[in-house]
């Protein structure tokens, strides 16, 4: 771990690896502050970035089970002032990043304050990259798009929904939004590496860290919870979480490109199978990688925006399968 952190100029680091929904190793590395020299603890509080997706993925299918949502519904059935080609986009289209969404456009501001209507707007105006369900293009703005849905559906603003219907009854105390205006104990500071040095993350307006592409801050003590929530249906039916961990299909009934589902890759490393997702954000990198047959997860997060902890995730992982094998 200290090696790859040296390689890759990694700050803080924590670590969580669990077995059949249990940990086994929660352990924190480096320093989740250079200028406070405050190390990382498995209480050290993380940014999501885009592993922040899996959770507006559940909140749709917690409304999918309610019947309030369906997943081949068009999206025009519920913001019927959008653009005529959003008749051809369904709601599975927007979590596989199948629907032609693109990502934010060049002028977008991350430093200002837009409204939920405002972004709908700047999304709406945005033609399709390609046909509905042809191709695949990552699309932060589909899920965007998906977090104004749950709040349209369900009256609540999506983290809202998502305190109510899974940190709280997981005990995922630190799990939330993200809020750099107010006091978060245990708050790591996130780092990117510019030119060999590292410098403090930028400053991004409230609105950009509040939206469903990946705004949450959380820990490792948390995921391990949520973790052992997908092996039992305290959250999310086992027929959603096969939805979720099945690689959506294109119109011509094809796989998609890259293998993914509904906010998780759906993937093989060495012959084993398993679910996973990345994240990017404001000086932060996150990993997560649950090896189904296995039972096996591996969380990295890190305070370190240009790093690879896939990478160590993937060296993690053979480690604990190596010594699976000499048993």
């Amino acid at each position: 771990m200290r090696a790859e952190m040296e390689k890759q100029h990694i700050p803080g680091l924590a670590l969580l690896v669990s077995r059949n929904g249990i940990p086994i190793r929660e352990q924190g590395f480096g320093l989740a502050n250079l200028e406070l020299d405050v190390p990382v603890t498995p209480k050290t509080i993380f940014q999501s970035g885009s592993v922040g997706k899996q959770f507006t993925a559940a909140a749709v299918m917690l409304l999918v089970e309610e019947g309030k949502i369906g997943l081949d519904d068009p999206l025009s059935k519920y913001f019927d002032s959008g653009p005529s080609w959003w008749d051809q986009v369904t709601i599975r289209e927007l979590l596989s990043h199948t629907a032609g969404f693109t990502d934010y456009p060049k002028d977008f501001d991350l430093r200002k304050d837009y409204s939920e209507e405002e972004l709908l707007k700047i999304v709406a105006a945005i033609p399709p990259a390609y046909p509905p369900g042809t191709s695949w293009a990552y699309s932060n703005m589909g899920y965007v798009t998906l977090g104004i849905l749950i709040h349209k559906v369900s009256g609540q603003y999506f983290g809202d929904f998502l305190q109510e219907r899974v940190f709280k009854p997981l005990g995922m105390s630190t799990t939330r939004i993200i809020s750099e205006a107010d006091i978060v104990p245990n708050r790591a500071a996130g780092y990117v590496l510019k030119n060999g040095q590292l410098k403090n993350q930028e400053w991004v307006s409230p609105s950009a860290n509040s939206t469903a592409d990946g705004s949450l801050y959380f820990t490792i003590l948390d995921l391990a919870k949520w973790d052992a929530a997908l092996y039992t249906e305290k959250v999310l039916k086992t027929s959603s979480k096969h939805e979720m961990w099945t690689v959506a299909a294109l119109n011509d009934g094809k796989p998609n490109r890259v293998g993914y589902g509904f906010a998780w890759f759906v993937d093989s490393r060495n012959g084993h199978r398993l679910v996973g997702h990345d994240g990017r954000w404001q000086g932060f990198t996150t990993h997560i990688a649950r090896y189904l047959d296995d039972r096996l997860t591996i969380v990295i997060l890190t305070n370190q925006g240009n790093c690879d902890p896939q990478r160590i995730v993937d060296d993690v992982a053979n480690i604990y399968f190596a010594k699976a094998t000499r048993k």
